[in-house]
């Protein structure tokens, strides 16, 4: 396939895509819930207005992540609530 291809308006309910190359790959207002996604590079990717309610991550590498103006109410990593420790470390700075 030549690069630079364009879809637009496009409905692939239940495709499947393996072994393909979609480097600097633009994704505009694309619905991927119930999606699933194994051996993905994602390095460098950026992602606005995101919805990633009730996905499960694992074996992830998040080195680097930055995560800003995000609700994480829930967010779990390790079994530890992300939400409460900022709170806890946000009070524990007030109190210093």
């Amino acid at each position: 396939m030549s690069e630079g291809r364009r879809f637009d308006d496009e409905q692939l309910r239940g495709a499947r895509f393996r072994g393909c190359g979609l480097a600097q790959a633009e994704f505009d207002d694309v619905e991927l819930a119930d999606a699933r996604f194994t051996n993905v590079n994602l390095r460098g990717a950026s992602f606005t207005n995101i919805n990633l309610q009730g996905a499960k991550v694992t074996d992830a590498n998040l080195a680097n992540v930055s995560i800003d103006d995000s609700n994480i109410v829930g967010l779990t990593i390790l079994g530890w609530n992300i939400a409460d420790l900022i709170k806890e470390a946000q009070q524990g700075k007030g109190s210093g």
